[in-house]
C-alpha cells in the first residue's frame, strides 16, 4: 500500500524569517495548487511526526541557518538526509542554500557576523561562501540588490528560460568550485553575471542542482521566490525603489526560472499562475425563513451601526450586515480602509495594482448578504444551487429515523472565503448565538485549516463545510465531545454510500482518527487508498457547554490534488448540493443517538465496519518500537487500542492506549508516534 507525496512543506521553525516564509507559500501556491499542499511545517513536526512518506517537496526559506542547526542537528537531519536520499526533494533558498551545503562561510572575519562550520545535510558537497555581495545587515533590506543572473539552458532543458534575469538578493553566498563537482551529480542552473565580493572558485555559481541518491535537492543563493510587487518601495533607503523596480520589471523572466528549478526537480507545474482569488460575498439563508429571522433577534446585540450601515465587529472579522435589495461592493484597499464601494457584483474584488501581492484576507470587511425572504438565485450563488440544496435536505430529512433538530437548515455560502472553520470559530461572539447545526460552506478556501501542521487543499470541486454543535456540560459522562470527530467521519461515508440508490459500494474508508480514504481508482486491485478527506473538530468551554465547530473537506468532483468521489464510478456524479445534504441529515441523526446512548455497540459496530485498520499491527514508537495488534477505540474517550505482541507476534496481553491528539499515525507505515 502507498501513498501519493501531495504536500510541499515549507519550513517555519527557528531560524526562518516570517516574510521569507509567506514568499515561499505564495510563489510555490500559485506554482504548484493544485495540485499540492503548500503548508508550513515546525522544527518539532520534522523530528516528531511522519511527514515523509506524504511530502512531495521540503523547502527551507530565507532566515539563518544556525537557528535551523539548533532546531534539527542530529535526528532532524537525519530524517531530512533519509528523505532525500529515498527520493525526496529539497529548495533551499538563501539560508536554505547555506544549510544545505556541506560547509559554510559566511562573512569570514567579520565579527560578530561570522558563521563558519560544516552542515549535516551536505546536498552539495563544497562549501556555500558568502556574502557574495558585501553590505549585508540582519532584519534589515540595506544589503538587499538586484542582481543579474545567467541561467544554464543545457541544464534546464525543459520550460521557457530567460537568458538573463534579476533576482532580489539579501545576503546569500555562491556555491564555490560548483563545476569540479559535476561528477557527483552537481549541476549548475544560473550562474551570476556581477563581480562577487568573496571568492567562488572556478565558477560563480549562484543556483546548483544536486543529486542526492534517489532524490534531488536545489540551492539557491538569491530568492528567485520573492516577487517584486510584494517588496515595498516606499522603504526609506536610498535607491530601494529602484532595486524594486528593476525587479517587477524581470518578473515574469523570474517566475520562469523558478518554475524551470520545480520542473527540473520533477514536480508537476501548473502552465498559469494561480491568480489571486478574491473573497465573494457571504450569504446567509435557511431552509425556514423565520429562522433567519430569529437568527437575526439573536445577533442584534452584537450589532453596530455606522453611517447608517450595519457591521458586527468580532475578534477576528468585520462583517458589513446587506439585504439583497442594497448590494454594496467595495475594493479590497476600500474594505481594509473599513469604507464602503458601491460597486456592483458578488466578488470583493482585488485592485489592480494589488492583483500580485500578498494580502492579509483577516482585514478585509466580509459582506454579509442576510436573505429573510427567499434563498439565494442561482444568478447570485451561480457555483451553489441553494434551491437544489434545501429540496434534498428536506427529502432526507423526511427519511430520516430521527425527531431531531436537521443540521444544516442555517447555511452561511460564501463562493470564496478564507476558512469555512475560522469564519465561525475564530469570532465567538457570533459562533456563541448560533444554534446547532448551523453550517458554513463554500467553493473555494483560500485560507483552509487542518489538523496540527497540516492543511486540506481546497479548489473548487471540494465539498467544504463546517458545522456548529453546542454540546452540553451534562453529556460528557454518557457522550464525551471527543466523539465528535468520529460522528463526522461516519456522517461522511454513510452519507456517500446512502446518496442513492445504487452508492451502498462506492470505496471509501476511514482512517483513524480523522481522515477519509478512498480506493485508488488508478489501482485496479483495489488494495491502494488515498487520502480524499479530512475533518477538524475545535472545542471551546463555554457557560456548561463545549461550542464545538466540526469542519470536513471532501474532494467529490476535483481530480486533484489525490483523487475524488466522482473519479469512483458512481452511478450518477455526485453533486455538492445534494451531498452535503446527505452528509449533514446523517450526521444530525448520529449526533441524536449519540447523546442519548452514547458510543455503544451501535457505533462500534458502524465505525469498524468502515475503518482501514482491523487487526493491522503497527510498531508504537514511544514505547520503545513494540510491535501491536490494533483492537479498536475505548468507549469512553475514543482512545486506540492496541495489543502488545510479543515473540512470533503472539499476544503478551498488555492492551496499550493512545491519544489521537499527542500521536500521529502514518497508517502505511504502520507507525504510532507520540507528538511534543
Amino acid at each position: 500500500m502507498a501513498t501519493k507525496r501531495m504536500n510541499v512543506l515549507v519550513y517555519s521553525g527557528n531560524g526562518s524569517t516570517v516574510e521569507s516564509v509567506r514568499h515561499c507559500l505564495y510563489s510555490l501556491r500559485r506554482l504548484l495548487s493544485p495540485t499540492y499542499a503548500v503548508i508550513t511545517v515546525s522544527g518539532n513536526a520534522i523530528v516528531q511526526e511522519p511527514w515523509t512518506a506524504s511530502c512531495a517537496l521540503l523547502v527551507f526559506p530565507g532566515g539563518a541557518d544556525l537557528g535551523y542547526c539548533r532546531t534539527l542537528n542530529g535526528e532532524g537531519n537525519r530524517r531530512i538526509s533519509q528523505y532525500v536520499e529515498r527520493g525526496g526533494l529539497y529548495l533551499g533558498f538563501c539560508a536554505g542554500g547555506y544549510y544545505g551545503s556541506k560547509r559554510c562561510e559566511f562573512e569570514v572575519g567579520k565579527k560578530p557576523m561570522e558563521v563558519v562550520g560544516n552542515r549535516e545535510l551536505a546536498f552539495f558537497p563544497g562549501t556555500c561562501r558568502g556574502c557574495a555581495f558585501s553590505g549585508f545587515v540582519y532584519h534589515s533590506e540595506e544589503g538587499t540588490r538586484a542582481v543579474q543572473l545567467r541561467t544554464s539552458k543545457a541544464a534546464l532543458s525543459k520550460g521557457s528560460v530567460p537568458d538573463l534575469f534579476r533576482s532580489y538578493y539579501n545576503g546569500g553566498g555562491v556555491f564555490v568550485d560548483a563545476l569540479k563537482f559535476k561528477d557527483q551529480g552537481v549541476e549548475v542552473l544560473a550562474s551570476f553575471a556581477e563581480e562577487l565580493d568573496v571568492n567562488a572558485g572556478e565558477g560563480s555559481a549562484s543556483v546548483v542542482y544536486c543529486k542526492v541518491g534517489d532524490g534531488a535537492a536545489v540551492l539557491t543563493s538569491t530568492h528567485p521566490e520573492f516577487a517584486a510587487s510584494n517588496l515595498d518601495p516606499t522603504i526609506d533607503l536610498p535607491g530601494y525603489d529602484k532595486i524594486v523596480e528593476a525587479l517587477k520589471e524581470d518578473d515574469q523572466q523570474r517566475t520562469d526560472f523558478l518554475k524551470a528549478c520545480l520542473i527540473k526537480l520533477g514536480l508537476h507545474v501548473s502552465q498559469e499562475q494561480m491568480a489571486i482569488p478574491s473573497l465573494s460575498r457571504l450569504h446567509l439563508s435557511s431552509a425556514e425563513i423565520a429562522d433567519i429571522r430569529r437568527l437575526m433577534e439573536d445577533l442584534r446585540d452584537i450589532i453596530t451601526r455606522q453611517d447608517g450601515e450595519e457591521y458586527i465587529v468580532d475578534e477576528n472579522d468585520t462583517f458589513h450586515l446587506e439585504k439583497p435589495s442594497k448590494w454594496l461592493l467595495g475594493s479590497v484597499a476600500d474594505a481594509l480602509d473599513g469604507t464602503v464601494d458601491t460597486t456592483s457584483g458578488d466578488s470583493q474584488n482585488v485592485n489592480e495594482d494589488d492583483q500580485d501581492k500578498i494580502i492579509d484576507y483577516d482585514k478585509i470587511v466580509k459582506r454579509l448578504l442576510i436573505h429573510d425572504e427567499d434563498q439565494p438565485e442561482s444568478k447570485d450563488t451561480p457555483y451553489f444551487n441553494h434551491h437544489a440544496y434545501v429540496a434534498n435536505l428536506k427529502h432526507y430529512e423526511s427519511q430520516a429515523r430521527g425527531s431531531g433538530r436537521i443540521f444544516g437548515k442555517e447555511l452561511l455560502y460564501g463562493e470564496v472565503v478564507t476558512s469555512t472553520n475560522t469564519l465561525l470559530e475564530k469570532n465567538t461572539a457570533i459562533l456563541r448565538r448560533l444554534p446547532t447545526g448551523f453550517t458554513a460552506t463554500a467553493t473555494v478556501q483560500v485560507a483552509g485549516r487542518g489538523r496540527g501542521t497540516n492543511v486540506w487543499v481546497s479548489p473548487a470541486g471540494s465539498l467544504m463545510f463546517s458545522t456548529v454543535i453546542r454540546h452540553q456540560m451534562s453529556l460528557m459522562a454518557q457522550a464525551p465531545v471527543v466523539f465528535l470527530q468520529y460522528l463526522a467521519a461516519l456522517a461522511i461515508v454513510e452519507g456517500v454510500q446512502t446518496y442513492d440508490y445504487g452508492y451502498q459500494r462506492i470505496p471509501v474508508r476511514l482512517k483513524w482518527p480523522n481522515d477519509i480514504f478512498a480506493a485508488d481508482p488508478a489501482d485496479p486491485s483495489g488494495k491502494t487508498f488515498v487520502k480524499i478527506g479530512g475533518i477538524l473538530v475545535n472545542s471551546h468551554y463555554s457557560s456548561e457547554e463545549y461550542l464545538s465547530v466540526v469542519g470536513v473537506g471532501l474532494n467529490t468532483t476535483n481530480a486533484s490534488p489525490t483523487t475524488s468521489l466522482n473519479a469512483l464510478n458512481p452511478p450518477v456524479p455526485f453533486t455538492l448540493e445534494k451531498l452535503l445534504a446527505r452528509v449533514l441529515t446523517c450526521f444530525s441523526t448520529l449526533y441524536e443517538r449519540f447523546v442519548r446512548t452514547g458510543f455503544d455497540e451501535y457505533f462500534q459496530d458502524l465505525y469498524y465496519k468502515h475503518w482501514l485498520h482491523t487487526e493491522q499491527i503497527v510498531t508504537l514508537e514511544a514505547e520503545g518500537g513494540i510491535r501491536a495488534r490494533l483492537k479498536g477505540i475505548t468507549t469512553d474517550w475514543g482512545l486506540l487500542k492496541a495489543e502488545e505482541l510479543g515473540w512470533e507476534d503472539r499476544p503478551t496481553g498488555r492492551i496499550l492506549t493512545l491519544q489521537s491528539d499527542s500521536n500521529s499515525f502514518d497508517f502505511f507505515k504502520g507507525l504510532i508516534k507520540r507528538k511534543v
